[in-house]
């Protein structure tokens, strides 16, 4: 597996994020549930998130976020950073 941060930046208003939270939100659980997905969260200052991810791929990572609400609905966009871990906790190991 490869790893990923994603960084989302809204492109739509901050109320427009709001409307779209609980189905981004609900989108994101199921990359949690397949084991893609290791934590998420907003910025701050709010101007869009930061997830950390894994997938075989880049290409798999950015399908699966092409089918992100956000993406959906143009009110973000997704830049999909490739990173190698070479530290980490001891109780990220099965996950790394």
């Amino acid at each position: 597996m490869k790893h990923y941060l994603v960084e989302i930046t809204y492109t739509a208003p901050l109320a427009r994020i709001e409307e779209l939270l609980p189905e981004h939100r609900a989108y994101l659980q199921l990359g949690y549930d397949r084991g893609l997905l290791l934590c998420s969260g907003p910025m701050t200052p709010r101007t869009g998130g930061i997830v950390i991810a894994r997938a075989e791929s880049a290409e798999a990572i950015a399908e699966y976020f092409s089918r992100d609400p956000y993406a959906l609905h143009q009110a973000a966009t997704h830049r999909i950073v490739e990173f190698t871990p070479v530290k980490h906790q001891p109780f990220l190991q099965s996950w790394i």
